[in-house]
């Protein structure tokens, strides 16, 4: 068994599919603005796990996205090669990061802010 698609609390699945493509690097998997559904995957695997951009204004998952967000915990764990140069790409594009790399005794990791509520985390684990 594996996981096949993933789903994130966004407040507008058009914007979020905007800058996950633009800004966070993802490809688009399916995107139907009309019916509200954007669903993104990994450059690096894009027959890999699909992320559901899913709307959560007016439902329990808007609750959960702000706590999440107060509460300074990532919603989602991202694999990364090399946190640095993916930092410097990101902060070119926009992202907003946070200031500090933190070096676990696994490797390197960061949160950032997705730009759709969330806060997610980057990592960077020795091969």
């Amino acid at each position: 068994m594996k996981v096949s698609l993933v789903s994130i609390p966004v407040q507008n699945p058009i914007e979020a599919h905007e800058i996950y493509t633009s800004q966070l690097g993802f490809i688009s998997k399916e995107f139907d603005p009309d019916a509200n559904l954007a669903i993104v995957a990994s450059r690096d695997d894009p027959d890999g796990t699909a992320i559901l951009l899913e709307p959560c204004q007016g439902n329990f998952a808007e609750s959960y996205q702000k706590s999440a967000f107060e509460a300074n915990l990532p919603i989602m764990v991202l694999e990364v090669k090399n946190v640095k140069s993916e930092f410097k790409r990101m902060e070119v594009a926009g992202v907003k990061l946070r200031p500090e790399l933190d070096k676990p005794k696994w490797g390197i990791q960061n949160v950032f802010e997705d730009g759709c509520g969330n806060l997610l985390m980057i990592e960077e684990t020795p091969t």
